[in-house]
């Protein structure tokens, strides 16, 4: 496959690309646990993905893990929210419902979700640094667990 001249179309292209392989894996995973899942848990695993990714890759390459792991809480419950109310709430089509789970917010998400999200995420992470390094060329990332991580060779050569 050539790579696209633009830059902006070459973003394009490997966003596009994150998005569905994080769609495609989200889904298996519901698949895996709950023996099922609906089309519209691809739209939002594909955001999930890209925007998890997108820590690391267009903020603070240095930030420690369990720092990207609960931000990534935060945003996959934020989308989960943002799709169980377009999806169960507005379009009543019934995908889901934590209504019988501790804690929920509007029967859509729950504290026992969230930190299941915040342990998963690292796979996630890990995993977009991996293709992002090997299907892109970018640059390979180190971590830390909880504190921040050594400049890049970039970063040193820059600074």
């Amino acid at each position: 496959m050539t790579r696209p001249a633009s830059p902006l179309l070459r973003e394009f292209v490997k966003l596009t690309l994150l998005f569905f392989m994080g769609g495609m894996i989200y889904f298996a995973i519901e698949v895996a646990v709950r023996g099922y899942s609906h089309w519209s848990m691809m739209i939002v695993g594909g955001l999930a993905f890209i925007c998890v990714g997108g820590i690391n890759s267009y903020f603070d390459r240095n930030m420690p893990l369990a720092v990207q792991m609960l931000f990534s809480a935060v945003i996959i419950t934020t989308l989960e929210l943002i799709g169980g109310l377009t999806v169960n709430v507005w379009l009543k089509m019934d995908v889901w419902d934590y209504s019988n789970i501790p804690f929920n917010f509007m029967g859509q998400i729950c504290p026992r979700f969230f930190a299941v999200w915040y342990f998963l995420s690292a796979a996630g992470i890990l995993l977009d640094d991996f293709l992002r390094c090997r299907m892109f060329g970018e640059e390979k990332q180190s971590y830390t667990l909880f504190k921040k991580a050594d400049m890049t060779l970039k970063e040193k050569k820059a600074g």
